[in-house]
């Protein structure tokens, strides 16, 4: 459950980010067209401007959690609410479990024509 509710939360985080950008656009879009007047508004392009380098380092900012959090899941680095790595040693073991089944009935067989000769 925890793992469900983590990933949930990382799914409404990258959710904000793309709304944050859409929020990017719109004020580089309200820039764009401001300057494009033949009177522009100093002031409306300053906050213009302030927003939308505020959002940018924002944004950059979140990206680049997500992705270190990222790395970790894809390099199975211990990270919160993971099971990877348990996962992995799990199947491991079963894998080990079923090489050694595969020996133990090799070594049956051997010993079983050893008698029978």
């Amino acid at each position: 459950m925890a793992t469900y509710s983590l990933a949930n939360e990382r799914l409404r985080a990258l959710e904000d980010i793309e709304r944050e950008i859409g929020a990017i656009l719109q004020n580089a879009g309200t820039v764009i067209l401001e300057l494009s007047k033949e009177k522009t508004n100093e002031r409306l392009l300053d906050r213009q401007a302030a927003a939308f380098t505020a959002s940018v380092q924002h944004v950059e900012a979140e990206l680049s959690a997500q992705i270190r959090y990222l790395t970790q899941v894809a390099t199975g680095q211990p990270h919160e609410g993971s099971s990877y790595s348990s996962r992995k040693d799990c199947q491991m073991a079963l894998k080990r479990v079923d090489y050694a089944r595969l020996k133990l009935n090799d070594v049956a067989r051997t010993c079983e024509q050893m008698l029978e000769n």
